[in-house]
C-alpha cells in the first residue's frame, strides 16, 4: 500500500526534526512518516518544499513541484491544506488537521472547492478538536488520533526523587494567554521566593517584570528543551481555544512535570486533575495550586510519583497503528 503526505509550510524533512523552527505539525509529519515507513509492506512518500529528493528511514522526502501523474497512491494525506488534495489521484483522501478553522477561514483561505471536490476525512487530535470541528468543514466524516510526542521525550531517564528549583516553564506561543500567566504571576513570586518564569522568545520583558524572575528562554535544538523542561519543577499553561492538542503540554507530561492549566482548548485532556496536575477554576486557584506546588517538596513529589507512573502510554507506534486502522475501517 502507497501512502503519500503532501504539505506546504516550510522547506524540511526528517534531518530536521531536532532543529527551532520544526513546529508541533511538522513533528507530526516527521513521526508520524518516520513511524509508518517501519512496516515494509507500506510504500511511504512526502512531498513538501524540501529542496529536492532524499531517502531517509525508508521515507522518499520530494519537493512538491515534482509531482508526477504516473505515480499515485492508495491513500493521500494532506496536512492542514485541502487544495493540496488534486496533486494526486487516490482511492482514498483524509485532511490532516492540526486547528479549529471555522467555515469563514475556510473560505477565505479557498478550501472550500477543493474541500467539497475531493470529500476527505477529517483527522482531528483531540476530542475538544472533534467537537469543535463543525459539520461544514467535516461532512464527509471525521476521526479523532491523538498524536505523540518524539521518542527522546520518552526514552529521557527521569529522576523520580529529583527536586528542582523553583523553576515554572512555559514553552508555547505567546498569544495563547501568556497575558494571563503573567498577571499572575507576581502573586506567585512574592509568596514563593526565588521562584523563576521561563518564557519562549520573542518577547519584550520590562524591567520590572525581570526583577520578578521572569526570563526568555533560549530557544535551541530539542536537546535544548529536554533539559530546560527537565529542570523545571513546574509547566504553568493556561491553554487556548485555540489547543487542538498542545504538544508542549504532553512534552511536560512525558517527562513529569506536573502542569497547572485552566484547560482551555485541549489542555483539560492533557491534565488529570489532581493526579497529573491541576485544572484551575480561576486565577486564585491558578495561582494557588502553583505556589503549593512550589512550597511543598512532598506534594511536588507526589505528583511527580503519579506522573513517573503514567510514562510511555503512548508513542508514534500507537499513532501508526490507529491511523492504518482508521484508513482500513474506510
Amino acid at each position: 500500500m502507497k501512502i503519500y503526505f503532501v504539505e506546504k509550510t516550510i522547506p524540511f524533512n526528517s534531518l530536521d526534526i531536532d532543529k527551532p523552527f520544526i513546529g508541533g505539525s511538522e513533528k507530526t509529519l516527521i513521526n508520524i512518516s518516520n513511524e509508518l515507513a517501519n512496516d515494509k509492506s507500506l510504500i511511504i512518500k512526502v512531498f513538501n518544499l524540501t529542496s529536492k529528493k532524499n531517502i531517509i528511514k525508508n521515507v522518499e522526502w520530494n519537493n512538491i513541484n515534482n509531482v508526477s501523474s504516473n505515480d499515485q497512491p492508495d491513500i493521500l494525506i494532506s496536512m492542514s491544506d485541502a487544495n493540496l488534495l488534486s496533486l494526486f489521484r487516490s482511492k482514498k483522501k483524509y485532511l490532516w488537521s492540526h486547528s479549529i478553522q471555522p467555515i469563514e477561514k475556510f473560505i477565505r483561505k479557498k478550501q472550500l472547492y477543493q474541500f467539497i471536490k475531493n470529500k476527505p476525512i477529517m483527522i482531528l487530535e483531540s476530542n475538544y478538536h472533534y467537537k469543535k470541528r463543525n459539520f461544514f468543514t467535516s461532512m464527509f466524516g471525521k476521526k479523532i488520533l491523538p498524536i505523540a510526542v518524539d521518542y527522546d521525550f520518552i526514552n529521557f531517564k527521569v529522576d523520580e526523587k529529583f527536586v528542582p528549583n523553583k523553576k515554572a516553564i512555559f514553552t508555547t506561543r505567546s498569544d495563547r494567554n501568556l497575558e494571563f500567566l503573567l498577571n499572575c504571576w507576581p502573586t506567585i513570586n512574592f509568596k514563593s521566593k526565588k521562584s523563576s518564569l521561563y518564557i519562549n522568545p520573542p518577547f519584550n520583558l520590562t524591567n520590572e517584570q525581570k526583577k520578578l524572575g521572569i526570563k526568555l528562554r533560549s530557544k535551541g535544538n530539542k536537546s535544548d528543551l529536554i533539559n530546560d523542561l527537565a529542570t523545571s519543577r513546574i509547566m504553568l499553561n493556561p491553554g487556548h481555544k485555540g489547543e487542538v492538542f498542545c504538544l508542549a503540554a504532553e512534552e511536560a507530561r512525558e517527562l513529569c512535570i506536573p502542569i497547572v492549566t485552566l484547560g482551555i482548548g485541549a489542555l483539560k485532556e492533557r491534565v488529570e486533575h489532581g493526579v497529573t496536575g491541576f485544572i484551575a477554576k480561576n486565577s486564585d486557584e491558578f495561582i494557588n495550586y502553583t505556589i503549593k506546588i512550589f512550597n511543598d517538596d512532598n506534594f511536588y513529589l507526589n505528583i511527580k510519583k503519579n506522573l513517573m507512573k503514567k510514562r510511555n502510554f503512548r508513542s508514534y507506534k500507537n499513532v501508526a497503528k490507529d491511523l492504518l486502522h482508521i484508513i482500513n475501517e474506510n
